[in-house]
């Protein structure tokens, strides 16, 4: 790892990391996969489901925890499959006692089963509880660069804008709301959801995101390990290209070599 890379890191609610891939925990077809992908990733933040995943919930089941430990990941236990401000209050109250205290969280309120759209509504509502219970919140929405700053407001400590659905590898859809979005946060700006190849991931990073989270893309892929390897090179390459600066864009040609001093 280069010094550039060494001293521009991710800081989340007074922690930073190296990696600015953040990776999901289900899809795999077994825990060892799980380990393996993670490891090629060289993610440092693990988001797990707390309702679909054991983390302890199930003493006589796999222990997810078993293959990416605490003393060795930041575990974010995330509220998949709530549909309501209720729910995901209660989901990371639990999981607060299933890590001992643990306070960093990720929130998302689904609005549907079809999209999987966020509700905001419900969202902003169960953010606010939670930021007053004393969580840190990374929070799941929808590409509404007002709805992002009402968060943000709130106090959570990352905004997560979906790229395009839940799953559905589509890719960024709409770069413009997230560079307004990535434009006015004060708190780190990470992609959630829709990534579907590493290109997706470059252009996020290209835009100035901090960061991007995914699951289906790396699990769902042929090559899980494979995926996650080229994902990891995609986040280093987007960051390094954003701090570098790219060329603007022109509708005349530029020639490589400067015309003064031509030999002949």
């Amino acid at each position: 790892m280069s010094d550039m890379q060494q001293s521009d890191q991710l800081v989340i609610a007074g922690k930073a990391y190296r990696s600015r891939l953040l990776v999901g925990s289900g899809k795999y077809k077994d825990l060892d996969e799980t380990r393996r992908a993670t490891e090629a990733a060289e993610a440092e933040i693990i988001t797990v489901a707390i309702r679909r995943v054991n983390i302890g919930q199930d003493p006589n089941a796999p222990n997810l925890l078993d293959v990416v430990p605490p003393s060795k990941y930041t575990i974010l236990p995330n509220t998949a499959g709530c549909y309501n401000a209720s729910d995901a209050i209660y989901t990371l109250q639990l999981a607060r006692e299933l890590l001992n205290g643990h306070k960093l969280v990720k929130l998302e309120v689904l609005g549907d089963e079809k999209t999987l759209f966020p509700n905001m509504p419900e969202t902003l509502k169960a953010a606010e509880v939670l930021v007053k219970d004393g969580f840190d919140v990374m929070v799941y929405c929808s590409d509404d660069p007002i709805q992002a700053k009402m968060l943000e407001d709130i106090g959570c400590c990352a905004v997560m804008p979906l790229a395009s659905l839940i799953g559905s590898g589509m890719g960024i859809l709409n770069p413009w709301n997230l560079s307004l979005i990535i434009e006015q946060a004060k708190v780190p700006v990470l992609v959630d959801a829709g990534v579907g190849t590493a290109s997706d991931a470059a252009i996020a990073m290209e835009l100035g995101c901090d960061g991007v989270l995914m699951n289906t893309a790396i699990a769902g892929a042929k090559d899980p390990v494979r995926m996650a390897r080229a994902m990891k090179l995609a986040i280093e390459a987007g960051r390094e290209a954003f701090l570098a600066g790219r060329i603007p864009r022109k509708f005349v040609a530029s020639p490589s070599s400067p015309m003064a001093g031509r030999i002949a």
